[in-house]
């Protein structure tokens, strides 16, 4: 396994809202293939919980803390006990999410910042102070969860929540640009544009949805645990050395 591509022995990842959904899933295969795991969210009892099934699954370190991303004090004492417990951070997940369904039109000002502030200001404060630490390793992968509701606008019916997929747009573009400018301290920067799957925030929508969503899904499908884990290893590891800058659609081919 040492001379695997995939290996991860000996990193550590960062994970925000680690704790459940897809961030948990990420957690999972970054932990299989020998990270030791860092996972963090507003919730430190769903982080405990992903933190014990990870140690008694695989032979790594796993630790739980509590970080409001929006914060930014939070995200640096988050990220400097981090530091204190494992050491370094190689790979940031930023994977923490906030949505409000609403029309434009009865928005209240407050659901708008809130959902921004979790994913576009989540998502600077924790590369910003992540990225200190990797610019002087020089070395490091950051890996962000958009949606391919930043790639295309979606009908009311489907998708009702323009904060949502205006902010992942933004962390689209984010990606992009953090990608280029850091480039020389052999970080990469790429995202993550899941399609709908299963989740929390998302089992609303898909239980309204599911047959217009499987409808215009190429493959007919809703994506499931397993889909995104190979993409974030991928990303994660030294196969993607490579690649920067890049924004990677699992959906089944729905953002086509």
């Amino acid at each position: 396994m040492s001379e695997s591509l995939f290996d991860l022995t000996g990193r550590t990842a960062l994970i925000t809202g680690g704790g459940s959904g897809l961030g948990r899933d990420i957690a999972e295969v970054l932990a299989q293939y020998g990270a030791n795991i860092a996972v963090c969210s507003r919730k430190l009892n769903n982080c405990q919980e992903t933190v014990q099934v990870l140690e008694n699954k695989y032979a790594i370190k796993a630790k739980a803390y509590v970080c409001d991303v929006s914060l930014e004090e939070s995200v640096n004492s988050t990220v400097e006990a981090v530091l204190d417990d494992f050491g370094h951070i190689d790979i940031l997940v930023n994977n923490s999410g906030a949505t409000w369904g609403e029309n434009v039109e009865n928005m209240p000002l407050e659901a708008w910042q809130k959902v921004l502030g979790v994913n576009v200001t989540g998502t600077f404060l924790m590369s910003k102070a992540v990225g200190k630490q990797m610019i002087e390793k020089g070395q490091g992968k950051i890996i962000n969860i958009g949606s391919i509701a930043g790639l295309r606008a979606e009908s009311s019916e489907v998708l009702n929540a323009i904060g949502y997929s205006t902010s992942k747009a933004a962390v689209h573009h984010f990606t992009r640009d953090l990608a280029k400018k850091w480039a020389t301290h052999n970080i990469t920067v790429n995202a993550i544009a899941p399609g709908f799957f299963e989740t929390k925030m998302t089992k609303h929508v898909i239980h309204q949805q599911r047959d217009a969503l499987l409808a215009t899904n190429p493959m007919g499908k809703i994506g499931d645990p397993g889909s995104l884990k190979g993409a974030a290893l991928f990303l994660a590891s030294k196969a993607s050395d490579f690649i920067t800058g890049q924004v990677i659609a699992v959906d089944g081919g729905s953002s086509l």
